[in-house]
């Protein structure tokens, strides 16, 4: 580790991986919400235009790129907005349109080579000089700032558009702001992950907080941890294994989704076991009408039902128990009959 830190390009490479972990999942919680998870993969293509103009023209190709992403960004809301059928086709040839674009006039500027396409593709942290990582710095604060602010907006709109537009939110401006968000996100990854790979990094950590999180708020906070380990993690780990940091912090991503996953799943099974089902105990669906005392225990409610306590669990009743047994210990109280 220490070897590591006594070169400063793997200094910045760690700083600008620590900005992308942190900026990228609080814009994709939203993106994974309103099932546009594939959108960041699509504006990182016209990003990928927007590159080579700045390659072609000798100009800073993170500032060409952010202009290409954020028009891109402010069309692409448009043509969503309208509804049409035909605006997937629009769409889809803005995206390829944008990344053959790149491609070809990469080729043909003097300072073009197939390493600097494949640097930007999949991301070549170790090419980010000081002057990258303060554009950075400073998009990844836009990020931070624009999404914290906006939340409750964003995430209304995110769970019922309609509802928040009938509430009156401005939800044409909250969704431009959500897209130029998402486009400032691909440009301040395009050094450390890659055009093509920015999405696996704003959707995947938010994947996996999911299924840690408890509400909202606790999966966001979830979600940025695993985003920042999973970018400075990889970055350590391409250093030392020289590998490319874009597909190796992707797939320490993937990695820990499939952890989590699976532990999760053990979890459920588990505790499913510890259940034991009281289907043999009554013969009717428990409900506010079906004249049995509910008691209110902990998060749920048990029905007292010919001397036992059954509680509606994934489908069928779990026993609880013979008799009210917390309530006469003080932390249950009755609630109807």
């Amino acid at each position: 580790m220490t070897e590591l830190l006594s070169y400063d390009f793997m200094r910045q490479a760690l700083v600008a991986a620590l900005l992308v972990g942190l900026a990228a999942p609080l814009v994709g919680v939203f993106l994974l919400q309103r099932r546009l998870s594939l959108i960041g993969d699509g504006m990182g293509h016209v990003a990928l235009a927007g590159v080579a103009v700045g390659v072609l023209t000798g100009t800073a190709p993170v500032l060409t790129a952010l202009v290409a992403a954020v028009a891109a960004a402010v069309v692409i809301e448009v043509i969503r907005a309208r509804g049409r059928t035909s605006g997937d086709v629009a769409l889809a040839v803005m995206f390829y349109g944008g990344i053959a674009a790149g491609v070809v006039i990469i080729a043909k500027s003097p300072g073009g080579s197939p390493a600097n396409l494949t640097a930007y593709l999949f991301g070549a942290i170790t090419t980010a000089n000081a002057a990258d990582l303060w554009v950075f710095a400073g998009l990844a604060v836009v990020v931070v700032v624009g999404t914290t602010l906006l939340r409750p907006w964003l995430f209304a709109v995110a769970n019922d558009e309609e509802y928040a537009r009938a509430m009156g939110l401005p939800v044409t401006g909250l969704n431009v702001a959500l897209a130029v968000l998402t486009a400032v996100t691909v440009v301040v990854s395009m050094r450390v992950v890659g055009l093509l790979l920015i999405s696996a990094l704003m959707i995947i950590p938010n994947a996996t907080a999911q299924l840690l999180g408890g509400s909202f708020r606790a999966s966001v906070r979830w979600a940025v941890l695993i985003g920042v380990l999973a970018s400075v993690g990889g970055v350590v780990i391409s250093f030392y294994a020289e590998t490319p940091s874009g597909g190796t912090i992707v797939l320490l991503a993937i990695g820990a989704f499939v952890v989590v996953a699976a532990s999760t799943a053990v979890a459920a099974r588990l505790r499913s076991r510890q259940h034991r089902r009281a289907d043999t105990h009554h013969q009717h669906e428990h409900g506010d009408e079906c004249g049995h005392p509910a008691i209110v225990h902990g998060d749920h409610v048990d029905y007292l039902h010919d001397g036992h306590r059954h509680a509606a669990h994934e489908g069928h009743y779990d026993e609880h128990g013979a008799e009210p047994a917390g309530a006469t210990a003080g932390h249950d109280r009755e609630v109807g009959h």
